[in-house]
């Protein structure tokens, strides 16, 4: 194994788990056996929790203007080890090196967000009376837990961690036991910034970890990313713990695309959202609806996808289960009478036989009660439905149980803005493939996309992080009285 056995990160140390049943990480990009990691146990999860309870009262009494410092120092590192954490990425994880840098530099925006947390918690006050006067303050909850998906794993993990830790609770993490080393790196970074021990701690396992965190009397808050199935068990076990929880799900996400969009611009944008990170992101291009007479764009889709290549510009799935399952759609669709456009089933790579690559594929004539249609492929798989208005397209995208993401494809402002009032997503987007917006505007989707209030990253997520506590001061009983004093 190159990295040998993965411990768990608690109270600043890496420490071995209870548990004696382990499980191995492999690379999807070609087989190569990476490590393993423990399936800690609920035990381990009671070491955690009570590092970050006796780390949370300095903690939360440190002022937020020097808690962010440590996450001044933390961009930096990340920016001075960007390529050392885009290759372990890379090679845990099987996205393209430049995607694995795109996913770092997003971490380093998500981090310089957090500095700013100061200038935004500031609270209110007024004087509501004569002599009375009332204010906000932000409030941290205390130990939360973050429980993170394979498919980015290091930038989710920093959609929780800057924001969560900055605001003065103490955290628990949860890795994807399919990726877990980039954060045994973000965790020796953080300490290194100046995080005091047990403000940040990493309990390695599967299911049985989830569930005690969900469980857990000591834990106040849950955030998890990962599919709907698991989003809607992890959101019902946690808040009927009485605990607070945004669970984030899965997507079927819906490119409208209507006859006097950009030809060239408009397929480049399809192509790359469809097959970027092998698909495997909940922003992806899933299901496009055309409108009317689009043939001579669905014609470039297919140029540009043809232009992505298995080992070079696409990586791989995550694992051989993901690959057999994504092939299974398109067979099927094929068999219930859809048209493979550009195939990518069977695809290797020389010298990687062992990876675990699914080519991009297009496929039309697709019809909404079809799987491909419906259900989130998790690949660099595009189904293209057809319609003849834009109110059927419409219908198709709304009558989807997710609402992640939607986008349209046109020139004309009036039905771009139809789309943004009518589509059934929280995340929108005007002949952009990836709607996914930038900080300070914050990531959440509708519908079973998400379960909770409130998002997961930006200004939303204040919210989630901290409770509001009021004061209502008065100090002169000599002034006079009205109802409000």
């Amino acid at each position: 194994m190159k990295y040998g056995s993965i411990k768990n990160y608690i109270n600043g140390k890496l420490k071995e788990a209870h548990s004696e049943r382990t499980l191995k990480i492999t690379s999807p990009l070609d087989g190569t056996l990476l490590a393993e990691i423990p399936c800690s146990t609920a035990a381990d999860l009671d070491e955690a929790v009570e590092a970050a309870r006796t780390a949370f009262p300095a903690w939360s009494k440190t002022p937020v203007k020097e808690r962010v410092q440590v996450f001044f120092r933390y961009k930096y590192l990340l920016e001075q080890h960007l390529q050392e954490l885009a290759a372990l990425v890379s090679e845990e994880n099987g996205k393209t090196m430049g995607e694995a840098v795109a996913e770092v530099e997003k971490c380093i925006e998500l981090t310089e967000f957090a500095t700013s947390l100061p200038q935004l918690i500031t609270g209110e006050v007024l004087e509501v009376s004569k002599g009375v006067e009332c204010r906000t303050s932000h409030a941290p909850l205390g130990v939360v837990a973050s429980i993170v998906p394979f498919n980015f794993p290091a930038m989710v993990p920093n959609w929780t961690i800057p924001n969560a830790i900055a605001l003065g609770n103490c955290m628990i993490m949860k890795p994807s036991e399919k990726v877990p080393l980039s954060l045994t790196l973000i965790a020796k970074w953080l300490k290194e910034a100046g995080l005091p021990d047990g403000v940040f701690n990493i309990v390695n396992g599967d299911s049985e970890i989830v569930n005690a965190i969900c469980d857990h009397p000591g834990i106040e808050a849950v955030s998890f990313v990962g599919s709907t199935k698991v989003a809607k068990i992890v959101y019902r076990r946690a808040t009927q713990n009485l605990k607070r929880c945004l669970a984030l799900g899965g997507a079927k996400n819906h490119l409208l695309v209507l006859p006097d969009a950009k030809p060239d611009m408009t397929a480049q944008n399809i192509a790359a959202s469809m097959s970027g990170c092998a698909g495997q992101r909940c922003m992806a291009a899933s299901a496009m609806v055309g409108v009317g007479s689009v043939d001579h764009i669905i014609d470039k889709i297919c140029e540009e996808a043809r232009k992505i290549v298995p080992g070079e510009n696409l990586g791989a799935v995550i694992n051989r289960e993901s690959k057999e399952r994504i092939e299974r759609y398109i067979t099927e669709a094929e068999q219930q009478g859809a048209r493979i456009l550009v195939d990518g089933r069977g695809a290797t790579v020389n010298g990687k036989e062992n990876g675990t690559y699914v080519g991009p594929t297009v496929i039309d004539h697709v019809t909404p009660d079809m799987a491909v249609a419906r259900e989130e492929i998790f690949g660099p798989v595009i189904s293209i439905l057809r319609t003849d208005t834009l109110d059927q397209a419409l219908d198709i995208e709304n009558a989807s149980p997710y609402g992640n993401a939607a986008s349209v494809f046109t020139q004309n402002g009036g039905m771009a803005r139809y789309v943004m009032e009518k589509a059934s997503a929280g995340m929108i987007g005007v002949n952009v493939g990836v709607p996914v917006p930038r900080e300070p505007f914050s990531f959440g989707g509708w519908n079973e996309s998400k379960f909770g209030v409130g998002d997961i990253t930006g200004k939303s997520s204040i919210e989630f992080w901290t409770k509001l506590k009021k004061s209502t001061t008065k100090w002169n009983p000599e002034e006079g009285v009205n109802w409000m004093s």
